[in-house]
Parts: structure tokens; C-alpha cells; sequence
């Protein structure tokens, strides 16, 4: 096992088990009007937050661990990629603000609080991103879980407060989970020295020629991940029976995003197997794997669709009382979900081999598909579950293709990124 595999993964499992736990309470704290809202937000924060930090992570990581091999202080590209992603942040919250009007009236049902809770948190994604990226590049993969970990446990006992306290506010909600990333940040850093070492000037370039395709591809991906809930709340009406409509969707997205949970446990145990095939020169061997783990993605895709229809209803009536979406439509979204991780396990892949542009250009194709599917039918839940199961499906092929084209040319000798693409991904449901 690489180093760092199990802090990592014990900080992917914790950060996920919370998040599920975080929306449980969420949903038992608020009332219809006040959790559609709290789903917009979430759909929104998750497509801007991981959708645009988490490539500059990744390549912070990847350029700082290069300078460590060599030798090489990392400081001055540190500052050079805190830099960039303060300039992008520092747009991303002037765009927020600007543009509320367009959304706080209709999607967010008049609450400021998670206007101010979507910038803010922007910021927070920011910071912990950054700090993530740093600790990578280090090698100090115990406070990288912990991070995770922190973030998790720390939006969730916050939540529990806000229930105890009897709060009807979907912005207290979601300040819970703006501010989180500022104490983990904090805590998991309270013994971390020497993080950031003089050396050399870095040029953006250092971080990667391809970051704006990284960037691209991330955002895309996240907004695909997440077009059925954002889909439900922009497509819905103006009515009480919508507004409760949309608050019921958001409990079935949340019980159908349950393989996505299987898929950490997975990734965290098989893909530092893969790296270390590769690495040996093994390549017949991680091409074999590689196929195993599409095998195993597959399956968790098929059995999570499974249980949806089978057992999904009973199961949500208990996590998500009331729970009033029926059997078809809740194994349409968890089919979508599972063609999701399957695009996402080859998206990765093939991210590893270098095909960024290929990767971004399968996700905007799934994106405009899951567009078209949704403007030919009318049904407000059918058109979201058909759009984002066939726009996952169209990734999928698309990527699928290219993947094969790319692996007859050969495999690297050292497929790290694959790694830090899918072991940290930030999967939040």
C-alpha cells in the first residue's frame, strides 16, 4: 500500500458516513418549504466548491511532491497556486452576490442566510482544498484524513445542535457546513511545521498545462453528478404542491446516491493496487485490474439499482420520513447513479493516461444529453431521472472509447495521479 492509503480512506469513510448522517438531520430539522431550499444549496455548493478546488488540489499535490523528489523547496508554488485560487474564489463570491437575485427568490425560497452561507462556504472550499493539495505534496497523509474526518464530524455535531435548538432555517444549515472547513482546516493542522520550504520561483506552468481542462472536466462532472436535484429545483413551479414535490425528490436523491457510498469503500482498498502494478511495469496485470474494478463498480451499479426498486422505499420512509417517491422513479435516479460511478471510475482512468481534454469533452456530451432528454419530456421527476441517466450513460461511452484507445498505446510507469484522481475524490453523496 502507498503511504498514506489508510489515513486516507478512514478520512473518506468517516467524511462520507457523516455527510449521510448531516442530511438526515437536516431533513428531520426542516420543514418542506425550508428543505427544498437546503437541496438547491447542496447541489449548488457541491457542483462550484469540488468542481473548482479540486483540480487545483490535485495538481498542488502532484508539482509539490515532484519538487520534495527533487529536492526542491515547495514555498514559492504554494503561494503561486494560493494565489490563483484566491483570484478565483474572490470571482466566484462576486458572482454569487451578484447573480442572487436570479435564484434566492425562486430556489432558496427568499433565505439570504444561504446566500451568505454559499459564499462563504466557497471560501471554505477554497481554504481546505489548498491545505489538502499542501499536505499531499508532503506526504503528510495523516492530517490529510483527518481533515476529511473533521470536516465531517464537525458540520454534523453542528447540525445536531441546530436540530436541538429548533431551528426552521435552511441557512443554519448551511452555515454548518460553510464554516466546517475552517476548524478542520485549524485542528488538523495544529502540529503540522515546515509545510511550506524556500525554493525556486514557479510559474504557472509548473502546476499543469492542463489545468483549465482539469478544471473544465471537474466542473462539468460535478454538474452532471448533481443535474437532478438542480434540474428538479430550476425546472419546478411556482406552487406549494412543487415546492413540497421538490422537497421529496431531495430525500429519493439522497437515498439513491447510497452506491456512491459503496464506491468509496471500494476505490481506497483496489486503486493502490492498480498504482503499484503499474509502477512495477506490470501493465498486462493493471489492465486486468483495472477491469476488475470496472467489474466490481458495475456490480455495485446494478445491486444499488436493485435495492433501490426492491427495498428503497421502505428504507427512505425510515431515513427521510415522509418519503412519498415511488419504486420506478427512485430506481431510475439510483441507475443514474450507478452509471455515474462507473463514468467516474473511467474518467479517472483515462485522466491518469493524460486524456484531459477527452474526459471534459465525454462530460459536457452527458451534460448537453441530460439537457435534451429533460427538454423532451414534461414529467418534472421522469425528465430529471431519464436526463441524468442517459447523460451518465453517454459519459460513460465516450470516455469508454477513448480509455481503450489510449491503453493500446501503452500504460505509463507510474500512474500516481490515478490515485490522487480517485482515492480523494470528493464524492459527498
Amino acid at each position: 500500500m502507498p503511504e498514506g492509503t489508510f489515513a486516507l480512506s478512514a478520512g473518506l469513510v468517516v467524511a462520507a458516513i457523516t455527510a449521510y448522517l448531516f442530511v438526515i438531520v437536516a431533513n428531520k430539522g426542516l420543514d418542506g418549504t425550508q428543505y427544498s431550499a437546503f437541496g438547491a444549496f447542496w447541489g449548488f455548493i457541491f457542483v462550484a466548491g469540488p468542481g473548482l478546488f479540486l483540480p487545483l488540489e490535485q495538481e498542488v499535490g502532484r508539482a509539490l511532491a515532484h519538487r520534495r523528489a527533487q529536492g526542491i523547496g515547495g514555498g514559492p508554488l504554494v503561494a503561486r497556486a494560493a494565489r490563483l485560487g484566491a483570484i478565483l474564489t474572490a470571482a466566484m463570491v462576486v458572482l454569487v452576490l451578484v447573480t442572487s437575485p436570479l435564484y434566492v427568490d425562486g430556489q432558496f425560497h427568499g433565505n439570504w442566510l444561504l446566500v451568505a452561507s454559499l459564499a462563504i462556504g466557497l471560501v471554505g472550499f477554497y481554504c481546505i482544498h489548498s491545505t489538502r493539495g499542501t499536505l499531499s505534496g508532503n506526504a503528510r497523509f495523516r492530517p490529510y484524513g483527518e481533515m476529511m474526518a473533521i470536516e465531517g464530524v464537525v458540520r454534523l455535531v453542528a447540525a445536531v445542535v441546530v436540530l436541538a435548538l429548533g431551528i426552521n432555517n435552511a441557512g443554519a444549515f448551511g452555515m454548518c457546513m460553510a464554516l466546517a472547513p475552517f476548524v478542520a482546516v485549524a485542528l488538523s493542522l495544529r502540529n503540522e511545521r515546515k509545510l511550506l520550504t524556500p525554493g525556486p520561483p514557479a510559474p504557472y506552468s509548473e502546476l499543469s498545462n492542463a489545468l483549465g481542462w482539469l478544471l473544465a472536466g471537474s466542473v462539468l462532472m460535478q454538474l452532471l453528478g448533481y443535474s437532478s436535484l438542480l434540474g428538479v429545483n430550476l425546472l419546478k413551479g411556482s406552487s406549494h404542491a412543487d415546492t413540497l414535490a421538490v422537497a421529496a425528490f431531495t430525500s429519493a436523491f439522497f437515498v439513491a446516491r447510497i452506491p456512491p457510498l459503496l464506491f468509496q469503500a471500494v476505490q481506497g482498498t483496489l486503486l493502490p493496487k492498480l498504482a503499484g502494478l503499474a509502477g512495477a511495469g506490470r501493465h498486462d496485470d493493471f489492465r486486468t485490474g483495472l477491469k476488475q474494478l470496472l467489474v466490481i463498480v458495475v456490480g455495485i451499479a446494478v445491486v444499488g439499482t436493485l435495492a433501490a426498486f426492491t427495498i428503497g422505499v421502505p428504507v427512505g420512509k425510515i431515513l427521510f420520513p415522509p418519503f412519498t417517491i415511488d419504486s420506478f422513479d427512485l430506481m431510475l435516479l439510483a441507475a443514474g447513479s450507478g452509471a455515474f460511478i462507473v463514468a467516474l471510475t473511467v474518467a479517472q482512468a483515462l485522466l491518469a493516461l493524460k486524456g484531459h481534454k477527452l474526459a471534459a469533452l465525454a462530460w459536457f456530451l452527458g451534460v448537453v444529453s441530460f439537457v435534451a432528454v429533460a427538454s423532451a419530456i414534461s414529467d418534472l421527476e421522469l425528465r430529471v431521472e431519464a436526463g441524468f441517466l442517459v447523460g451518465a450513460i453517454v459519459s460513460t461511452l465516450v470516455m469508454g472509447g477513448a480509455l481503450m484507445n489510449r491503453m493500446k498505446r501503452g500504460v505509463p510507469e507510474s500512474v500516481d495521479s490515478l490515485i490522487t484522481q480517485i482515492e480523494t475524490e470528493p464524492l459527498e453523496i
